[in-house]
């Protein structure tokens, strides 16, 4: 699974970035949104898998801090993306005359540039949180990787205030994100239905309702981890409920945008045709000198 979630996101990168069928600002999000996957997944898959073969294993309190962090930072950018891609989904249908003007290449990268630094920015303010405890008992974290709850877990610190902190950050990073999802798919859905025809109704949904899964998938888990106390629910099911949003929605990402989507499987099939003509060629050169 670790290994298609890193081929399918680096497909996606690669083809919004070669493709001339892929360069509307939808693809341009999504190609950030698979570099969020894969810096998520990257992050702790693999350490996952050597604590499932090993039955558990060590990790440095540098190591452990670097995880959080980059961690905390890919789920930041992956909220804030989801919230540009819903964004421009809602200009597109509810304003399409305005979309080319409104969604310019100086919007798009200030929404990206944006996305990325506020992420990594509110992800330094956890760490340092993370940082000021004290940790004097055990040094088991009851998790597969280094999460916030798991180590206030282990912090021998009066960890009451923090954890109000970190549910207080979680509006910016979560819910704020949420809320602005909900208003720009209401405004869609009423647009939806003013359409008279039925097909285009249907035409309109289809280039909405794939963001609209992978929106409901991750923003479902990540309610239920970080809005929920953390006594709220048993550590099996939040550690279900990680894998969800950490290994499965990056694998299942690129399918569902890709499954009803022509312009990306045409660029597949396209590019395919491309690395065979030119493997074909290859072929050919070196036949020729052989004989030559």
């Amino acid at each position: 699974m670790y290994s298609m979630t890193i081929c399918e996101n680096l497909l996606i990168i690669l083809l919004v970035s070669t493709s001339q069928r892929l360069q509307s600002p939808m693809y341009f999000f999504l190609g950030h949104l698979a570099l969020s996957d894969i810096i998520l997944v990257t992050n702790i898959a693999p350490k996952m898998l050597d604590d499932i073969i090993r039955g558990g294993s060590t990790i440095p309190y540098v190591g452990c801090l670097a995880q959080f962090y980059l961690y905390e930072g890919a789920v930041c950018a992956e909220c804030f993306l989801l919230t540009a891609m819903s964004y421009d989904r809602y200009l597109a249908i509810c304003r399409p005359l305005h979309y080319i003007s409104v969604m310019s290449v100086k919007l798009r990268y200030s929404l990206i540039i944006s996305s990325w630094l506020l992420s990594f920015m509110l992800g330094l303010i956890t760490l340092l949180l993370v940082c000021g405890l004290d940790f004097c008992g055990s040094n088991v974290i009851n998790h597969f990787f280094c999460d916030v709850a798991p180590l206030l877990e282990l912090s021998c610190s009066d960890t009451t205030g923090m954890g109000i902190e970190i549910i207080v950050l979680s509006f910016p990073i979560i819910l704020l994100p949420f809320l602005l999802i909900i208003i720009s798919y209401v405004c869609i859905f009423i647009t939806i239905f003013g359409i008279s025809s039925t097909s285009g109704r249907q035409k309109t949904f289809s280039t909405c309702s794939s963001h609209l899964v992978v929106v409901s998938t991750y923003y479902g888990s990540m309610l239920i981890i970080y809005m929920v106390p953390y006594r709220g629910h048993s550590v099996p099911v939040n550690k279900f409920i990680s894998l969800v949003y950490i290994v499965l929605t990056p694998l299942l990402n690129p399918v569902i945008y890709s499954l009803r989507n022509k312009e990306i499987q045409t660029s597949v099939i396209d590019y395919l045709m491309v690395c065979s003509k030119k493997n074909r060629l290859g072929v050919v050169g070196r036949i020729k000198q052989w004989l030559g």
